[in-house]
Formats: C-alpha cells, sequence, structure tokens
C-alpha cells in the first residue's frame, strides 16, 4: 500500500523532514508498484465513467511543484485511458491583462468543475501565494491575508458540493538539476526548457519557506494537502492513482436509472 503525507491543520510540517523518494514505502519494488498503478488506472477509467453518468459530484485535483516536478507527467499517466467528456485540465500561467484586473481568484472560479465532471489544476491559486511572494511581485500586505481567503474559497467549494484533493509533487533539489539537464541534452525536450527555470532554481530555499508555509496555512479538514515524494515518477503515480480511487470509491457513483420502463421498448 503507498504510503504519502496527508497533511493535518493541529501538525505543522518541515519540507526538509519529508521523503522525496518513495522507494522505502513500497518495498515490494518498481515493477510490482507499476502492475498495481496499471490496475489502479483501469479502475480509474471505470470509475470515472461511472462518475461522468452519475452527474451528482464534482471533483476537483490541484496539483503544485517545483519546475520539473511532474505534474504534467502526472496527468498524462495517471488520466491515461478515462473519458475525456469527463476530464478537463487547465493550465494557470502568467495571469493575463483582464486577470489581473479582477481578484487573484477570478479566473481560479471560472474553471471549477460542474456536476458530473472532474477538474485538474495544473498549478492554481496558490501561485498568489508562491511566485508573487518569493519574486515580490505584490507586496506583503496584500499576499498575505490571501492564506485565509483561499480557505474560505475551498471550504465555500466543499459546502457546495465539490471534493478537492491537492497534491504537492515533493521533488529535491539534485532530481530537478537531472530533470533540467536532460532537457538541455534531449531535443525533444528542448521545448520544456526555460532560461526562466534556472532563475527561480536560484531561489530554490525562498520557495521551499513560500511552500512550507501554504501548505501548513491552507490544510484545512475540508482540503487537506497530500505530499508526495515524487523523485521517483513510478511511486509518485502509483500514491496519487491510489488516492483519487480511493475518493470517488467513497463518494459511491452510480449509473442513473433509466427513463421509464425499457422492457417494453423495441427499437425498429
Amino acid at each position: 500500500m503507498p504510503v504519502t503525507h496527508r497533511l493535518v491543520p493541529e501538525r505543522p510540517i518541515r519540507l526538509t523532514e519529508l521523503p522525496t523518494r518513495g522507494q522505502s514505502f513500497y518495498p515490494a519494488g518498481k515493477e510490482a508498484a507499476k502492475a498495481e498503478f496499471r490496475a489502479l488506472r483501469k479502475e480509474l477509467a471505470e470509475l470515472q465513467y461511472r462518475f461522468y453518468a452519475d452527474g451528482r459530484f464534482r471533483l476537483l485535483i490541484i496539483l503544485q511543484a517545483m519546475d520539473a516536478g511532474g505534474k504534467d507527467g502526472t496527468i498524462r499517466r495517471v488520466f491515461q485511458g478515462v473519458n475525456p467528456q469527463g476530464v478537463r485540465v487547465t493550465s494557470f500561467k502568467v495571469p493575463s491583462k483582464e486577470e489581473l484586473a479582477h481578484d487573484f481568484l477570478w479566473r481560479i472560479h471560472k474553471a471549477v468543475p460542474g456536476n458530473g465532471m472532474i477538474g485538474i489544476f495544473n498549478r492554481s491559486h496558490y501561485e498568489d501565494v508562491l511566485v508573487v511572494r518569493v519574486h515580490n511581485l505584490v507586496p506583503e500586505s496584500v499576499w498575505r491575508p490571501r492564506y485565509e481567503q483561499i480557505n474560505q474559497f475551498e471550504k465555500m467549494l466543499t459546502e457546495t458540493g465539490t471534493t478537492i484533493l491537492k497534491f504537492y509533487l515533493h521533488i529535491s533539489k539534485e532530481e530537478q538539476k537531472q530533470r533540467f539537464q536532460e532537457r538541455v541534452d534531449n531535443p525533444e525536450k528542448h521545448w520544456k526548457f526555460s532560461h526562466d527555470d534556472l532563475k527561480k532554481r536560484a531561489l530554490w530555499d525562498a520557495y521551499m519557506a513560500a511552500y512550507e508555509e501554504a501548505l501548513n496555512r491552507c490544510t484545512t479538514p475540508w482540503a487537506p494537502w497530500y505530499v508526495i515524494p515524487a523523485d521517483q515518477k513510478w511511486y509518485r503515480n502509483l500514491a496519487i492513482a491510489r488516492v483519487i480511487v480511493d475518493t470517488i470509491k467513497q463518494l459511491d457513483p452510480q449509473f442513473p436509472p433509466p427513463e421509464g420502463d425499457l422492457s417494453q421498448v423495441v427499437i425498429e
């Protein structure tokens, strides 16, 4: 059974004390993990089909990580084979001029999934207590109140029917270095490399401090954070898939009953 760290409001964490490698949690090894993951992915596809047909529930999955942390890979691997009609991925990049003219949650709220949908956020509203803090884009008097604003926003979503899963993909600085180097060395991955990534890497400690406070301040009973050891992709995928599958199982989506008695229906 994969292990991940589900944060509890009363017990703040230190990221430096949490592992970035998951192998010690899964002694059966990489190949066994991959086999279990394939079974989980098949189960997720079946559950998501029922989830979409049922139409009563909404699931919001938030992925946050340092650059090269594996957000894109997680989405590709975990959601391979699901019905694309019922899943929507939103990537939050630098805000547009229109978005900056509104409150920081305006663009986020528009992307929250509707009934029967699974919404996946590749980055999210948490950028507004991460990037803006580390790069001094707004004063502290602006970004610091956002922790509680985020908590209240997420509480409103859960109280109106949205289940929220928040995953922080926890990689080491050494693993990030290796992934950046692979992007530089592999022509097919050049498009993924940006010199801005190196500027952010130079601010690693500042980002870790920002992430740590965001995780601690914004883990709540209604929307806790999961810290996923993400240096090993096979473990990352397995751990996240298990949490998602278990969550949808608890919701117990069902195929809706037919409209009327179908036993007498004859198709000519």
